[in-house]
């Protein structure tokens, strides 16, 4: 929905820090609204995994369609769904999949270049941008360019680099930029200042706490992948002792189901 649109964006601009514990299934996603998340994003990895798909492009564009209206059938909030990059190289076919996560009530994507050119995601964020407009939709697009965390280029030229793709990008209509992998207080200045668009980190060792984040200019902060992977290590111990001994006394911990239940039926 355009208002869910126009929510999200604001959220980028209002001087505070978005801070966004990416969900991975519905019951991730209601948790996350219940204690209080502004917006929902998802986490491309632990959507792949949690569908039965190895992350990186695997799944069908009806699984991502799927997904993503039942999240937005359980939330109030934002929801912005990661689309990695759109699953195809034909612009025409990445707007025509944006345009129908924009019809099912999303409100924003990352779009991600990855391996592939820059200008490959600059002619899919303007493809996007003019399916948009012609359908009267909105969607917040954020794109992601993996400079850093993929090595695209030599540590010495990555902030460069990030800039130049993050004015590229910009220039094609996206909404705001994501640099997994960026860290250093210095180089996260940087390119606050040589791209104008909202800045998004994701949370990663060595990176500087959230309000530290926030005085450098950044807007948007991802748990990425890193939530349920910390869940699933912990689910990995828990069946293995329980497989190994059956003790049932080490299931400890436990959201009550009373609360989980009253996320999808009220009290």
């Amino acid at each position: 929905m355009t208002a869910h649109a126009t929510t999200f964006r604001r959220l980028h601009a209002n001087g505070t820090l978005l801070r966004l514990p990416n969900a991975w299934d519905a019951a991730s996603a209601r948790l996350f609204e219940s204690l209080g998340a502004r917006a929902i994003a998802t986490t491309s990895a632990g959507v792949a995994w949690s569908q039965g798909y190895a992350d990186g492009y695997a799944m069908p564009v009806e699984v991502v369609l799927a997904y993503a209206k039942n999240l937005v059938r359980v939330l109030q909030v934002p929801l912005s769904v990661d689309m990695e990059d759109g699953y195809s190289d034909d612009p025409a076919q990445v707007a025509d999949l944006a345009a129908r996560l924009a019809e099912v009530g999303v409100a924003g994507i990352n779009l991600e270049d990855g391996r592939k050119p820059a200008e490959l995601l600059a002619r899919k964020a303007e493809a996007i941008r003019e399916r948009l407009a012609k359908d009267g939709l909105d969607l917040f697009v954020n794109a992601r360019t993996d400079v850093v965390l993929a090595r695209l280029v030599d540590e010495g030229s990555q902030v460069e680099e990030a800039i130049a793709r993050g004015t590229l990008y910009r220039s094609a209509g996206v909404d705001g930029l994501f640099v997994p992998g960026l860290t250093d207080a210095a180089q996260i200045q940087a390119v606050v200042a040589g791209v104008d668009l909202p800045l998004n980190l994701m949370a990663w060792g060595g990176l500087a706490n959230a309000t530290q984040l926030q005085a450098l200019g950044v807007k948007r902060l991802s748990a990425g992948s890193g939530i349920p992977q910390v869940l699933w290590g912990h689910a990995a111990k828990l069946a293995t002792d329980f497989l190994q001994g059956g003790e049932s006394d080490k299931l400890q911990g436990q959201i009550p189901y009373g609360q989980m239940q009253n996320l999808f039926s009220g009290p």
